[in-house]
């Protein structure tokens, strides 16, 4: 394993590589034990580097047969071979470096580099996993054109993909032989090899210009009917970024290849996607409609990356963010088209508020643009994500459709097959729209997340409202005096009659129709809205205009009023969470009791045709146990779990009928199809289901019978999850053991089931987890069986992760040192629940603490770990 001591690599001392790889030429050859890969380098000396520069070549767990520099076997007195790397002495301004290595996929567990997944060959080398393949300047700044040849047993590995057009395809004695150029230089992150006997699902797609694309969608033989979903998905995420962005793609071939062994959700590799086959297999009846919609998300995601990410990419790990942040804000924008766009903001925004703030409030916390990292693999986080999406977004708010497009053609345009910087995007913006963004880049520098504190004062003589907001940022690891930022605070003002008023305010702002973009930039500002005819009603931050955590004191009343009547659908979800939790919270304090006149309106809402049952479903969902704790001063997850299971409760029982009702109407004879009309009504009925179990026995009848009658995995998974939930353990029991005997043969559904009971309040104990981890059905070297049991417990089960005897925490960390050894990517990901360990009540706080003092005495962490830990402890 790696130094017990690893150090961090800075920001401030990038430099760039002394030589660069013109071209890259690489040669496998498949061996039922081993690989053997040869490497041809055309290298040039950078301008900036010394006559005579060595070449310092990165490389991880390689057995070195042969170096020949310009036609000549090196020696060892010409080149020098350490732990992870490779220096070559004697480069010329021009050289050609062939490279020789040995490499044993079926050994490679980490999941990084070339590996086996089953019966198949396959890559993932994001961030640094090139290196596992050969020696290599492997970092994003260095661009290549590639050529791949791939020799392998014509029996076993009927197919062999690499990036770029197929060029030569061949068998010969018994062994395939094919040829993959890629015409774009990449750099080696992006560079991807699959070899297996496998099924191709194929479709063609004529671009804007008159190109025709083969789509293909590469599968194991018994998954080929689980493809037209990914594959249509795939087609109109092509059409939408030519629609939007005018982005037209460039290459004969897309390429996509499921495999069940990944670390990640998918990888955009340059005209071969690989995509982790949760994200990518779905039918009616093995995927439920969330499955579908991620499905829809992800394909889009990893496609956009092809402008927003490999066209144009980053310049150093440091600048992540250009990449993932600008393409999520991408694929989330499509999603919103193909969907609901209201229950797409609220659902960005729940992430942000659960899981992103949690880690701005955390050990863990870094700026969008980090400083230093020790393992680049910990900075694929919600910050480089999704807040990275949501500081896009803003540009967007700042900047309006129009001036955000000119800004990205602009920026496609100047930097088209370049590695550039976050601050290279941003100036695009600045350029093509003329304003100076220099204040809003503190979003890309300073971690943490804003508070925004609200006043505000009518005078009813003047007509006259006074809107005074304050804004100031947390401390954060190694950040403290934070400067204000650039904050969009977009706002409606509300009548009593329920309608939007008119808006006009100083300082003037641009704005639309009856919604005004305020923009908040320094410590604390007053605006003065005038000719404001009746005291109103304040709808703030609608469409979740910043990732900002907000203080203003609002009655209760006021919270109901904006349920009804916002016509900003974000804000009507977020009063109702804000009323939610309130109840939560009273009950924690014993003093919760269910008003008529809320009730009333929960009725309504239920009855309300004219709504989106997607909408509903939103309004009507309680804050999840980690939603609470995120508002919570001191987190004591069993005090927030009783509450918010009371307030369930009583929801439940005061409205049993409105839920039969709303669940009876919804009720549809139509055939299955993964369409939103029909998944938004799925949503709601479902949703009334649950709390009609809660309610009443009839209502758990009802749950059985849906499962046993349902059609399509989301119905079968909603009953099936709904009766778990109900405590009646013997059905509960009864329907699992059906459940599985029916996919037990299916590991995707299998999964479903396992995560089912491992995040169940009801049973998932530790002493339950530990029976599903000695199950046949888990798998530890399987990361998405991992993430089913493991990740569900500690995120979701928290009345028993937080056990109080620290037994929760003991088996999560047993799981880390585990999987320390074996996939350290995974391991790492793991520890997130433990690193909350400060914000516990004592008594649980000092058994986290002590779990991570454990690990962190173990002979031998991985730097993926090693990190987590040391920050989390200081």
């Amino acid at each position: 394993m790696r130094d017990a001591q690893p150090t961090a690599i800075y920001l401030k001392d990038y430099q760039q590589p002394d030589y660069w790889i013109e071209r890259t030429e690489l040669t496998f050859e498949l061996q039922d034990e081993y690989t053997l890969v040869t490497t041809l380098l055309d290298l040039v000396r950078n301008d900036q580097a010394a006559d005579g520069a060595d070449l310092l070549l990165a490389g991880q767990d390689l057995e070195l047969i042969s170096l020949v520099l310009d036609g000549q076997t090196l020696t060892t007195e010409q080149y020098e071979l350490g732990d992870e790397s490779l220096t070559v002495k004697g480069i010329q301004q021009r050289s050609q470096l062939a490279i020789t290595t040995r490499i044993y996929p079926a050994k490679n567990t980490a999941l990084e580099g070339l590996y086996r997944s089953g019966g198949m060959y396959c890559t993932q080398c994001e961030a640094e996993g090139f290196r596992r393949i050969t020696y290599y300047l492997d970092r994003p700044d260095v661009m290549s054109v590639f050529t791949t040849h791939i020799i392998a047993d014509a029996a076993q590995f009927p197919v062999l993909l690499s990036n770029g057009n197929l060029i030569a395809d061949s068998v010969d004695n018994g062994l395939h032989k094919v040829t993959w150029h890629d015409p774009h230089k990449k750099p080696a992150y992006l560079f991807a090899l699959v070899a297996g006997d496998l099924r191709v699902k194929e479709d063609r797609f004529t671009t804007m210009n008159g190109r025709d694309v083969a789509l293909k969608i590469f599968v194991e033989p018994q998954n080929i009917d689980k493809t037209d979903y990914a594959l249509d998905a795939l087609k109109r995420s092509m059409r939408w970024d030519e629609e939007v962005y005018g982005r037209e793609y460039d290459l004969d071939i897309f390429m996509i290849v499921a495999v069940d062994d990944f670390n990640m959700g998918a990888m955009e590799n340059k005209g071969l996607n690989i995509f982790n086959s949760s994200c990518v297999l779905a039918n009616p009846a093995t995927a439920t409609d969330a499955a579908y919609q991620r499905i829809e998300a992800i394909v889009a995601h990893e496609y956009f990356h092809n402008w927003s990410g490999n066209r144009v990419t980053c310049r150093d790990w440091f600048q992540l963010s250009l990449k993932e942040g600008f393409t999520v804000f991408r694929d989330a924008c499509f999603s919103a088209d193909m969907n609901s766009a209201t229950v797409k903001r609220i659902e960005d925004a729940n992430i942000m508020r659960t899981v992103q703030f949690a880690e701005d409030g955390g050990p863990m916390a870094h700026p969008v643009q980090p400083d230093s990292f020790i393992e680049i693999s910990n900075f694929y986080t919600v910050t480089i994500y999704e807040k990275g999406a949501e500081v896009v977004g803003m540009l967007h708010k700042i900047l309006g459709k129009d001036g955000f497009r000119k800004g990205s053609d602009l920026y496609f345009d100047r930097h088209d097959g370049q590695a550039v910087t976050i601050y290279d995007f941003v100036q695009a913006m600045e350029d093509a729209n003329g304003v100076d963004l220099t204040l809003f880049k503190r979003w890309y520098k300073q971690a943490g997340t804003p508070l925004v504190t609200v006043s505000s004062e009518y005078d009813a003589d003047a007509q006259q409202l006074r809107l005074t907001l304050t804004q100031r940022c947390p401390d954060t690891p190694g950040q403290s005096n934070k400067l204000p930022q650039w904050i969009p605070v977009q706002l409606g003002l509300i009548g009593a009659n329920g309608k939007d008023l008119a808006i006009h305010v100083e300082p003037a702002s641009a704005w639309t129709e009856s919604s005004q973009v305020l923009h908040l930039t320094e410590a604390e500002q007053t605006f003065v809205f005038s000719d404001v005819a009746e005291q109103p009603r304040l709808s703030l931050f609608r469409d979740f205009s910043a990732p900002v955590k907000v203080e203003f004191e609002q009655s209760a009343d006021d919270l109901l009023f904006l349920l009804q009547y916002d016509s900003d659908g974000f804000n009507r979800w977020d009063a109702g969470q804000r009323l939610l939790l309130s109840w939560i919270n009273a009950a924690q304090q014993g003093n919760f009791e269910l008003r008529p006149e809320v009730r009333e309106v929960f009725a309504r809402l239920l009855a309300d045709e004219s709504l989106d049952p997607a909408m509903v479903s939103c309004l009507l969902t309680l804050p999840s146990e980690a939603y609470v704790a995120e508002f919570s001063a001191e987190v004591d997850p069993l005090a927030i779990h009783a509450a918010r299971k009371q307030v369930h409760q009583a929801i439940a029982e005061s409205l049993s009928e409105e839920f039969a009702a709303c669940y009876q109407r919804l009720q549809s004879e139509a055939p299955y199809a993964p369409e939103p009309a029909q998944m938004s009504a799925r949503s709601l009925k479902n949703l009334a289901l649950a709390y009609w179990v809660k309610g009443s026995t009839v209502g758990l009848q009802q749950a059985v019978s849906q499962y046993r009658s349902a059609d399509n995995m989301t119905d079968q998974m909603a009953a099936l999850v709904a009766v778990v939930n109900s405590g009646d353990a013997a059905q509960a029991e009864q329907l699992l053991a059906d459940f599985y005997q029916q996919w037990s043969q299916d590991a995707l559904v299998v999964n479903q089931w396992l995560s089912v009971q491992a995040g169940s309040a009801e049973l998932g104990k530790v002493e339950f987890i530990q029976q599903l981890l000695a199950h046949t059905a888990f798998d530890w070297r399987n990361p998405n069986k991992v993430r089913s049991v493991l990740g569900a417990f500690a995120n979701q089960a928290l009345c028993h992760f937080h056990r109080e005897d620290g037994a929760g925490y003991r088996l999560l960390a047993d799981a880390v040192l585990r999987l320390n050894d074996s996939n350290p990517q995974i391991a790492a990901r793991l520890l997130t629940p433990l690193t909350k360990w400060r914000r516990l009540v004592p008594q649980l706080s000092e058994l986290m603490k002590a779990e991570l003092q454990r690990i962190m005495q173990h002979g031998a962490l991985s730097k993926d770990v090693y990190e987590v830990v040391s920050k989390s402890l200081i």
